[in-house]
C-alpha cells in the first residue's frame, strides 16, 4: 500500500486537485484556484502519508475521506454537509473510474495488472486513464451545473 515519490507526483497530487475541485463542482459553489491547487497539494501529500500508515485495507480511503472533509470546510469554506456528501461522491466517483480502467485494462487489452506492478513508472501511467476519466466527469458536471455549452466539433 505504500507510495513512492512518482506516484506522489503524477498521481497522488493530481488526484487530491480533482478531489477538491470536485468538492466545489458537487456543491456548486464558485472556483477558488488558489484553494483548491493548495488544498488539493496538501490532500495529495495526505494521501501518500496515511498510506505509510500500519492500518488494514480500506481504512486508508474513510481517513482520507475525513482529510478531504476537514480540507473541504476549513480552507475552502464549504458548509459542512456540502462537504461530507461532496467528498463522499467524489471517491465514490473516482472508485468508479478506477474500476472501469483496471476493468478495460484486464479484460479488453488483456493485460494482468500484476504485470504492470513490476515498475512503479509504468504502473503509475497505467492508471492515469482513470484520473482523465474522473476529470472529464467533473468536468462535464460542471459544464452542466453552469450551464455553459459544450461546443460541437
Amino acid at each position: 500500500m505504500q507510495l513512492t515519490l512518482t506516484e506522489l507526483i503524477l498521481r497522488t497530487v493530481p488526484e487530491g486537485i480533482i478531489l477538491i475541485l470536485a468538492g466545489y463542482v458537487f456543491s456548486k459553489m464558485k472556483i477558488d484556484k488558489n484553494k483548491i491547487l493548495v488544498s488539493g497539494i496538501i490532500l495529495g501529500i495526505t494521501t501518500y502519508l496515511v498510506r505509510f500508515l500500519p492500518v488494514d485495507f480500506g481504512v486508508h480511503t474513510i481517513i482520507i475521506i475525513v482529510a478531504n472533509i476537514i480540507l473541504l470546510v476549513n480552507i475552502n469554506k464549504i458548509n459542512l454537509f456540502n462537504a461530507i456528501s461532496s467528498a463522499l461522491l467524489s471517491m465514490f466517483t473516482l472508485v468508479i473510474c478506477d474500476l472501469a480502467n483496471f476493468y478495460f485494462i484486464e479484460n479488453i487489452l488483456k493485460i494482468s495488472f500484476d504485470s504492470l506492478t513490476s515498475s512503479i513508472l509504468i504502473k503509475t501511467l497505467w492508471g492515469l486513464p482513470s484520473l482523465i476519466l474522473y476529470l472529464v466527469i467533473i468536468a462535464l458536471m460542471f459544464y452542466k451545473n453552469n450551464n455553459i455549452k459544450v461546443r460541437e466539433v
